[in-house]
């Protein structure tokens, strides 16, 4: 996966703000001038596209949206104070999946706030925790997301376990470069039972979660049909994501390390420890 953390440091973290509580927010006229819009005017309907689909998600668009006053530089020195929006991460994620996609800014940020909006939906110090517990959290949301990914595959035409082989297939094509799943197994050096997921480091993962709910959604969003069209999607959000960690100077997931734990022996490690904990209380 790119190296988010130092993209987002130059640009979306450095114009992050923080309440008094510490929740995080950002000022839309200053998410303007980071996704190279010229004119606020210009960027206001893809805000307001980004509300469409904050309420069509079913989630309240002024826990996300707050219409606020922001001072703004008009040259020479002097300010004005002019509306803007206070942004949550979400919206924020919203607004750059809404945004100019002729922009190549605007891939950067949609790596940066998919992921990180990822991470915060599966826990809120998702940073503090260890490689393993990451590897346990994002290898545990990937199993909710490959379900939700199958559905929509179904729904687009992918029926039978072989068709859903090739579809799954198509995304690692996609993202590996050409490569299959039998072959990110031989590279990994698992035996052909081994889950190649369970074997892949956190960085690793964010790359699979991020190909994997991307293409749910366009599957759903763009309502794709048939088949071939679906493998098609697949294979060309594998390849948007490999694009964008090359822009972003990120190491190809095939040349990521393996761990040398699977996830499934770590919760495994993990249920033991606790297990012997709570007889250690008792």
């Amino acid at each position: 996966m790119p190296d988010i953390e130092k993209y987002g440091e130059d640009t979306f973290e450095a114009i992050k703000h923080c309440t008094s509580d510490g929740t995080e927010f950002w000022y839309a006229r200053e998410l303007r001038k980071a996704l190279h819009y010229t004119e606020y005017n210009k960027f206001l309907p893809v805000i307001q596209k980004a509300m469409t689909a904050c309420e069509k998600s079913g989630n309240s668009v002024k826990d996300h949206f707050a219409l606020v006053s922001e001072m703004v530089g008009i040259g020479s020195g002097a300010i004005r104070e002019m509306d803007s929006y206070m942004l949550s991460r979400y919206a924020c994620y919203l607004i750059v999946m809404s945004a100019d996609e002729s922009k190549e800014v605007i891939a950067l940020g949609k790596t940066y706030f998919a992921v990180k909006t990822r991470q915060q939906e599966l826990i809120d110090d998702y940073e503090q925790l260890s490689e393993d517990q990451k590897r346990i959290a994002t290898r545990s949301e990937m199993k909710k997301h490959n379900k939700s990914l199958a559905e929509a595959a179904q729904n687009a035409g992918v029926e039978t376990n072989l068709d859903f082989a090739i579809f799954q297939n198509n995304g690692y094509m996609g993202l590996y470069g050409g490569l299959c799943k039998r072959d990110i197994a031989k590279n990994k050096g698992l035996k052909p039972t081994d889950d190649i997921l369970d074997n892949m480091g956190s960085t690793e993962l964010a790359a699979n979660l991020f190909r994997a709910t991307q293409t749910d959604e366009k599957l759903r969003r763009d309502n794709i049909q048939g088949k071939e069209n679906a493998n098609r999607t697949h294979y060309e959000v594998g390849s948007k994501v490999r694009q964008t960690i090359a822009e972003l100077g990120g190491t190809m997931p095939e040349d990521l390390p393996t761990p040398i734990k699977s996830v499934k022996k770590l919760e495994a490690e993990q249920k033991k420890l606790t297990n012997g904990n709570d007889k250690r209380k008792k």
